[in-house]
């Protein structure tokens, strides 16, 4: 654990992982996230620079918001994202289906399979015969 200083407000706190703000902070950024969520919900012909401007968020955190999948527009939508590896317009997250498909082939490939071991076959006795040892 390690003490830093909130990136929105600038109070220390004991920083874990993630974005490097406050738990204050936080709360009001998930509260502003719900709003804009509602917002789109109920309109959803706007843009993002509309919604920025109608709920006072930035329009960077909104494409954030996007990108990690937690907000996905309409398919009539005006909003589009290029898909980081191609460019195809996506409603949600950083990859268009074809990409994702893509790369989870890529890594299939690049993982090496398991080996599949031989059973291993019991011996079986020759015969049901009852056998001594000599002394």
């Amino acid at each position: 654990m390690e003490v830093r200083n909130c990136r929105k407000c600038g109070r220390m706190f004991n920083y874990m992982s993630g974005t490097p703000i406050c738990a204050a902070c936080k709360e009001k950024l998930e509260e502003k996230f719900q709003e804009v969520k509602a917002f789109v919900s109920e309109n959803k012909k706007a843009t993002i620079a509309m919604i920025a401007e109608e709920c006072d968020v930035d329009a960077n955190q909104i494409r954030k918001w996007v990108r990690e999948e937690r907000l996905e527009f309409s398919a009539d939508s005006p909003i589009g994202l290029p898909c980081e590896n191609c460019g195809a317009i996506i409603r949600s997250g950083k990859y268009c289906e074809k990409c994702k498909n893509e790369m989870v082939n890529r890594f299939g490939e690049v993982l090496p399979k398991p080996k599949q071991e031989e059973p291993v076959q019991k011996k079986t006795k020759e015969s049901p015969r009852m056998r001594f040892l000599d002394n």
